[in-house]
């Protein structure tokens, strides 16, 4: 005979987490929280570097993707910024404002965090376990049955919070994507990595630059030249290609873009608020002065030089003996460089998910499923991500807690123990 519960939570990490304790706190009856992997809360641990970058200290639907901004905007009103922080500090967790709004614990450790997470939950009167992988979830006239290889448990509602595909090594395999199909949902085309560093053909000259970051404007445009996306911010140069914040926001765009245009390309404006009129403007009125002088004034010695080989501009060159071809040739590379992207360092090295199950596929106010009744969905599964800075981290705890709240406003009776 199959183990009874009243509300089964598939996937444990931020928002399983969240709506799992938050369904316990509602008065969700028995609440078990099931994942597959064997340390609990692993992308939570390595996340901001291994500080847990929990939210923004402003948050709006112009922040994610996806999904349409009204509807992003109507689950994140039901658990604001303001609660975000006021859970977290009646759990004992500090926060602290950085960089532009970036709210870490003043631990500067993640585990601060999950471990407010596990007790809350734990707290809650919720069960975790793991590993406890949940293969296949079927749908019966009393609610749902849940099977694996750790055995079958018969739950009246099921909140899937399975994560997406990125960093697969912590449990995020996207098994959860069939899951979610198997029980009537869409998915959308392409679902591809996120917040993710991407790659230079090897032996580019930028790439013997690993280390040095510079302010940009990256710019995606398509193959006809039509400029669909640009975010302005740091970008890190490394031994593979590109990484920093600029890099991490603009790849989902330039990842979708160039899966339906590969004459899609990616363009950096060395010079941010600066344009090729501006910038031509400006190397007019060098006079005598060396290039390079000029170069070094605005950049780090060793990304002027590269700049100037890239152009093809002797460094030595005075401003007033620049030949109109090579102010071309700088103002171009300097203003609008086209950047021989190969693509993405992949699911290992992506932060979050681009695509999923559609967010019109629920109910906004409590995130249950249209198609599956008993079903409710959060965090990285649904189409929702966000730009850097703790607001994917937001969208786990707004979707986890109206997910819970709501499946455990609607239990049916309660599941013996």
């Amino acid at each position: 005979m199959s183990e009874a519960t009243d509300i089964a939570v598939v996937g444990a990490g931020a928002a399983g987490l969240m709506a799992a304790l938050q369904a316990g706190r509602a008065g969700g009856g028995r609440v078990v929280a099931l994942d597959g992997a064997a340390r609990l809360g692993a992308k939570i641990r390595i996340s901001g570097g291994g500080r847990c970058n929990v939210t923004h200290d402003v948050v709006t639907e112009a922040d994610f993707h996806g999904a349409t901004p009204p509807a992003i905007r109507k689950v994140l009103r039901q658990f604001d910024v303001a609660d975000t922080v006021a859970f977290f500090e009646a759990e004992g967790v500090e926060l602290k404002r950085e960089e532009a709004g970036k709210l870490f614990p003043v631990t500067e450790r993640a585990g601060t965090v999950l471990d407010a997470l596990v007790e809350a939950a734990e707290d809650a009167g919720v069960e975790l376990r793991h590993p406890y992988r949940v293969e296949r979830i079927t749908p019966t006239t009393g609610g749902f049955v849940l099977a694996g290889p750790e055995g079958r448990l018969e739950a009246r509602r099921v909140i899937l919070a399975t994560g997406g595909r990125s960093v697969p090594t912590t449990g995020s395999d996207g098994a959860g994507y069939e899951i979610a199909r198997s029980l009537g949902h869409t998915l959308t085309e392409p679902i591809v990595p996120a917040l993710v560093p991407l790659r230079l053909p090897e032996g580019h000259p930028l790439t013997a630059l690993s280390g040095i970051s510079a302010p940009v404007v990256l710019e995606v445009r398509a193959g006809s030249g039509k400029r669909l996306t640009s975010v302005e911010g740091a970008m890190l140069l490394t031994h593979f290609g590109l990484s920093g914040p600029a890099v991490l926001d603009v790849s989902r765009h330039w990842i979708l873009a160039h899966a339906g245009d590969e004459g899609t390309r990616l363009h950096v404006c060395w010079l941010p608020g600066e344009d090729e009129p501006s910038v031509d403007a400006r190397l007019r009125t060098l006079g005598g002065m060396q290039v390079l002088f000029w170069m070094r004034e605005r950049f780090p010695s060793r990304l002027a030089s590269v700049l100037l080989e890239l152009a093809g501009v002797d460094p030595q060159v005075r401003g007033d003996a620049l030949t109109r071809t090579a102010r071309r040739s700088l103002v171009s590379t300097l203003a609008a460089m086209a950047l021989p992207v190969l693509g993405s360092r992949g699911w290992a090295y992506a932060e979050v998910t681009a695509g999923g199950v559609p967010l019109r596929e629920t109910r906004l106010e409590t995130l249950a499923s249209r198609v599956c009744p008993g079903l409710h969905l959060c965090g990285e599964v649904l189409d929702v991500d966000g730009r850097i800075g703790g607001f994917n981290f937001q969208w786990a705890w707004a979707s986890g807690t109206s997910a819970g709240r709501a499946a455990a406003r609607g239990r049916a009776r309660p599941a013996s123990r």
